[in-house]
């Protein structure tokens, strides 16, 4: 393994200066006004009428990149008008040439554009704020931030407010006009309003970032440091009424359908209609109720290959659910993709048509601010119950089968902010209930009814430099023994294990409770950072229901400690230099996964970034890796993980990531993911993101079989050695016609192959050690259809394995035109295709010419994606805001 002591030398050449003078801050508490207006302004970004010649324009900025505090090189001038129903902002964003980056793009995303950015904490809460960001070419960019921080991760993109911007382009440089109407943002009651204010402008050609109150890049806070907007008086109380009606269709096509299909005939189509209704409840909390509520998602989820015994969570994208998702539950306790998720009832039968997702009937949520610093967020879906139909084998009868019973689901979250630090407290609560028919079948499949509730708090101090957070929460599912006994066994929990000391399965059992807590405590400015933390949760813990937890009986502890260097040197802008541990235990006191890492990143002086981890596990006992069995200890390993990108502010750039490991018994894995993101044109932009992996796990587990003796508690637990290959090519395409009309594409062919080899059962539990198939005492005998029949002659047990071997294809496009036909109004066409297929023993016929099941996938492969078997979605879906005055 590479020793870290060659990273070092290179990083401490950032310890010496650059030679650019020192520059002072300016600590004035910095004051912006606001006039009130009764004269017209037409939205076109010229700021031609006379309003604007009257008002007061901010100048007063400093960069913040490269030289910190300097005099920016380009004039920027920023004033605010209001009238009784919105806030008008304009500005006059200087340049001396007509070069400079002004792309077009979807909304939400920046491209390469130059672009000003407006942040108001409308609640002068020191903690929240709102962003409206216009580049140079128009695009409107919209976020919430969730915390005291600028950082991408604190930034809400789901936040979609209604609002316009216009810009123009001269010869002196551009000009932009924001309309930002009162109805789309929260405030305190009050006859006067004072709300916090900072302005950033982004020169990515000069890499120039440019703000009216700049934070230091040693420093933390974001909101806490705003100047402040005054002026504002007499707003109107806006009842804040909107109605968003939609109509929607869609048809999906089979491409492979049996004539004997009595449901399917190859195509379906369906049309829709339904509306939503936002209102304002005071002037910072808001009602969306929705009837028969389209939630759709247009992007698809990406392709994956999960040979372990954990679900994959992938990220909500319907707008109903993320908006305003900064104020509900979050975490293990709820996770808004389980409402509406496919039915899990079982329908076996010759043909069956099951419906993909459960219908949600209706939901409704409650969201906003109150004066006092008291943040609240209500949820409530209605789900319909879900049937099936099926054909027997024989063919003769058709029968309706449950699916998925009634449910409603429930979320709540207050938050109280407190403190010259805005600290805050918080309680959430989650909650599922299951209505079942008496003839039903599900009571036994599926809980009956579930809550968690979660108590948080976040203390900070000196303005946010420390921070310490605490968590303590619970969960309770009530059910039949039978669905109780489901979750008992299920990989979260695994409370089957033979070998436990604190837990034992209780078939007789129709109640689970559980709960975790957690502390840790962080620094998070100067040059020296570091954070200490631990978490639990017991082994009853559960919110699967209505939350996500993938696994408990943990105690975790973790703690990292790192250097960095913000003041930029003869070869790095910026560096750092950290270690870190993270080690766990179950609630036996049996050690569990251990990591031990060095880490490091750095911005080179022409913006090119570069990141190196070094990284340790020694061996230790895993409680999942059996799947239900005796502790199995794990495989020492270790690796490098490295980070290379150009400079992102360019309108082509590569970025991309590179790691390699090793383990006992000859382990080992490489993958490399990098990304390549052009722009031909001001309109046209495109990113190919090719991913390659490749692996040999020496420990897979395959099954399990009864057997003879105590070793590992009368069952063997199967693994093979898997050779493992994963290739995917995602493409995104983007042509924007005007920055209210886009059209996307997203396609990713995906393919992956699995060999195995070294067959063999676990021979003592603790232990990593395997009986090979084949060797004394095991003999074995292959089938011609791949299969492997055992023989254990000690005890003339014989058992069967199946051949394992695989490759699998799939196909995943989106192409979607959005039109924001008028503000808030928006189409979408969508043309969707999901094709898989797969190359195994028993279906040769889908295998590349000349290839086996299991051989490594190569470019080949990757074209069979798309001949394999799917469907076609077309949809259209139109919606028409209504704001009601």
């Amino acid at each position: 393994m590479v020793s870290p002591v060659y990273a070092l030398p290179l990083l401490c050449l950032g310890l010496f200066p650059v030679g650019v003078h020192a520059q002072v801050p300016d600590l004035t508490p910095k004051v912006a006004l606001v006039a009130a207006t009764e004269r017209a302004i037409r939205l076109d970004g010229r700021l031609d009428e006379d309003a604007w010649q009257d008002a007061t324009f901010i100048t007063d900025f400093r960069q913040k990149e490269p030289v910190q505090f300097a005099e920016p090189s380009v004039p920027t001038a920023v004033a605010f008008l209001y009238d009784e129903e919105a806030l008008y902002i304009g500005a006059r964003l200087g340049r001396e040439d007509a070069t400079f980056p002004r792309s077009l793009s979807r909304r939400d995303q920046y491209a390469n554009a130059e672009h000003l950015a407006i942040s108001i904490d409308s609640h002068l809460d020191r903690r929240t704020a709102y962003s409206f960001v216009v580049t140079a070419g128009g695009t409107r960019i919209d976020y919430f931030h969730t915390r005291d921080s600028d950082s991408f991760g604190a930034r809400d993109f789901t936040w979609n407010p209604v609002w316009e911007a216009r810009v123009a382009v001269d010869s002196a440089g551009w000009t932009v006009e924001f309309r930002i109407p009162f109805s789309q943002l929260r405030f305190n009651p009050g006859d006067r309003q004072t709300w916090g204010l900072n302005i950033n402008r982004w020169v990515p050609d000069r890499n120039e970032d440019i703000f009216w109150v700049v934070v230091p890049r040693e420093e933390t806070g974001f909101s806490s440091r705003f100047g402040t907007l005054e002026g504002l008086q007499d707003l109107r109380r806006s009842r804040r009424i909107e109605l968003l009606p939609y109509v929607a269709t869609d048809g999906t096509f089979d491409g492979t359908v049996s004539p004997e299909d009595p449901f399917n005939d190859g195509s379906r189509t369906e049309a829709r209609a339904g509306g939503e209704v936002r209102m304002g409840l005071g002037p910072g909390l808001t009602l969306d109720a929705s009837i028969n509520p389209d939630f759709g998602q247009v992007e698809a989820d990406p392709a994956e290959l999960n040979l372990s015994a954990f679900e994959t969570f992938f990220s909500e994208r319907r707008p109903f659910f993320t908006e305003g998702s900064q104020l509900l539950p979050s975490g293990s306790a709820f996770f808004t993709r389980r409402i509406g998720a496919p039915p899990r009832g079982p329908a076996d039968g010759a043909f069956v048509d099951r419906p993909t997702n459960t219908t949600i009937l209706g939901a409704a949520k409650v969201t906003g601010q109150l004066s006092s610093g008291l943040s609240i967020g209500v949820l409530a879906a209605l789900t319909d119950r879900a049937h099936a139909r099926v054909m027997d084998t024989s063919g003769s009868r058709v029968r309706r089968v449950e699916v998925e019973p009634l449910a409603v689901y429930g979320a709540a979250r207050l938050q109280q902010q407190f403190g010259a630090d805005a600290s805050t407290v918080g309680l959430s609560l989650a909650g599922m209930q299951r209505e079942f028919t008496p003839e039903s079948d599900l009571v036994r499949l599926l809980s009956r009814r579930a809550v968690a509730a979660i108590a948080d708090s976040r203390l900070r101090f000196r303005n946010g430099e420390y921070e310490l957070r605490l968590t303590a929460g619970m969960s309770r599912v009530e059910g039949d023994s039978a669905a109780i006994l489901r979750i008992q066994r299920a990989p979260a929990h695994f409370f089957q294990r033979p070998d436990a000391d604190r837990f034992r399965l209780d078939s007789a059992r129709t109640v689970l409770t559980g709960y975790t807590a957690s502390v840790r405590a962080d620094k998070n400015a100067g040059n020296w950072l570091w954070g200490a933390g631990v978490t639990t949760e017991s082994p009853g813990y559960e919110t699967n229901d209505m939350g996500r937890v993938t696994s408990v009986d943990d105690v975790d502890l973790n703690w990292d400690i790192n250097y960095r260097e913000t003041t930029p040197g003869p070869l790095f802008r910026t560096w750092n230099l950290g270690v870190s541990n993270s080690v766990s235990w179950n609630y036996d006191g049996d050690r569990g996964n251990t990591r031990a890492s060095i880490f490091s990143s750095a911005t080179l002086r022409n913006f090119w970034t570069a990141g190196l981890t070094l990284w340790l596990r020694p061996r230790g006992l895993s409680d999942s890796q059996t799947r239900g069995g005796p502790l199995m200890q794990t495989l020492r390993s270790g690796g490098i993980d490295l980070r290379l990108g150009t400079n992102q502010s360019n309108a082509n750039s590569v970025q991309g990531s590179l790691s390699w490991s090793r383990s006992e018994e000859g382990g080992w894995s490489v993958a490399a993911t990098p990304r390549l993101s052009v722009r031909p044109s001001a309109r046209l932009s495109a990113s190919l993101n090719p991913r390659f992996s490749r692996s040999v796990n020496p420990r897979q587990f395959i099954g399990t079989q009864a057997r003879s003796g105590s070793e590992t508690f009368g069952t063997r637990y199967l693994f093979g050695r898997i050779d493992q290959t994963v290739l995917s090519m995602q493409l995104r395409l983007n042509y924007a016609v005007s920055p209210d009309l886009t059209l996307e594409l997203y396609a990713e062919p995906f393919t992956a192959s699995g060999r195995f080899g070294d067959l063999g059962e676990l021979a003592t539990a603790r232990t990593p050690d395997l009986r090979l198939f084949g060797s004394a005492g095991l003999s074995t005998v292959s089938r011609d259809d791949g299969s492997l029949a055992v023989t254990d002659e000690r005890n003339g047990d014989t058992f069967l394995i199946p051949a394992l071997d695989f490759n699998r294809f799939s196909f995943r496009s989106n192409l979607v035109a959005r039109w924001e036909w008028t503000p808030g109004s928006t189409l979408f066409l969508v043309w969707q295709q999901d094709r898989f297929d797969q190359c195994t023993p028993g279906a040769l016929s889908v295998c590349p010419s000349g290839t086996r099941p299991g051989d490594g996938p190569g470019p080949r492969h990757l074209l069979n994606s798309f001949r394999a078997e799917g469907k076609h979605v077309l949809a259209l879906k139109a919606s028409y805001w209504i704001p009601v005055r």
